[in-house]
């Protein structure tokens, strides 16, 4: 991957935080297989965070800024939701749009994750 210069913007970024007990994955840009090394990192840190949760552990990923996710992205969720799954772990999407939408739709995807309109719904639920 090329590097960037001091102004440039990333092509993907993902950011942990928590809100509350809950960690929120804000994901940003273009989520495809040079970037999904990323996301698949930052998962692991969220369901290993989650874990430690004391009520029903969740994860949100907000997909707010998200502009494209690819196959490998979408497996990468999927990898993630199988593993939350086997650990107790829900993890809930949030704000899915435009081009992601449109994939979640083909693939049936969005049937298997716990689909939310905004972060607010997302948070309000778990």
């Amino acid at each position: 991957m090329p590097e960037l210069g001091a102004d440039a913007i990333p092509r993907f970024a993902v950011h942990l935080r928590e809100v509350g007990a809950v960690p929120v994955l804000a994901l940003t840009g273009e989520l495809d297989h040079d970037t999904a090394p990323a996301l698949r990192e930052r998962l692991a840190e969220a369901l290993a965070r989650a874990g430690r949760a004391g009520r029903r552990p969740t994860v949100v990923v907000d997909c707010s800024e998200l502009a494209f996710c690819d196959s490998t992205g979408l497996n990468v969720l999927l990898a993630a939701r199988l593993q939350a799954d086997g650990q107790g772990v829900v993890i809930r999407l949030a704000a899915l749009r435009g081009h992601v939408v449109r994939m979640f739709d083909i693939t049936g995807a969005g049937t298997v994750f716990s689909v939310h309109p905004d972060l607010d719904d997302a948070l309000a639920a778990a």
